[in-house]
């Protein structure tokens, strides 16, 4: 009976030994790191471009932002050496209004794209020609900063990468 228990003992230390290092080496996020890392969303970005502004007053910037964790979050702020005044605009019956916060769904995206939600510079610096980069820093309610550079692009450009849902 006594060596049984200590098998049976052994048998369940070897699995759960086998079981943690599987979780800590695992490239999903879960189980590497404390709880609040595992949790904390971590967001990507694709597709950032502005159209060329036509003056130094205003300019738009579009991208999708992707969280890849079961997490939601939300935008919450934008910003960048090219303006003081970034502000998160969405378009609703067809009328553009300033937001606080955008939601980025977990395990889904966020579309900022022309007629949509998008980021509005107000007051720009200097006016970015096509060609040039202009660095933005997205900040989120839970998910760490993300760096982003925006191709300046012609002003009728589009990005190809908008499907339907």
């Amino acid at each position: 009976m006594t060596a049984r228990t200590t098998r049976t003992l052994a048998a369940a230390l070897s699995l759960t030994a086998a079981l943690a290092i599987s979780g800590c080496s695992s490239d999903t996020g879960s189980g590497s790191g404390s709880k609040a890392d595992a949790d904390k969303p971590k967001m990507t970005v694709t597709g950032a471009f502005m159209p060329e502004p036509v003056n130094d007053k205003m300019a738009g910037a579009f991208m999708v932002i992707k969280n890849d964790s079961k997490t939601a979050d939300k935008l919450t702020a934008v910003t960048s050496p090219l303006s003081d005044d970034l502000q998160i605009h969405e378009t609703k019956d067809q009328k553009m209004q300033q937001v606080a916060a955008m939601d980025v769904p977990a395990n889904g995206e966020l579309k900022l794209e022309r007629g949509g939600s998008h980021v509005m510079f107000m007051g720009l610096k200097s006016k970015p020609k096509v060609g040039d980069k202009v660095t933005v820093e997205l900040r989120f309610e839970k998910a760490d900063p993300v760096k982003v550079d925006l191709d300046v692009k012609e002003r009728t450009y589009n990005a190809q990468n908008t499907s339907a849902h």
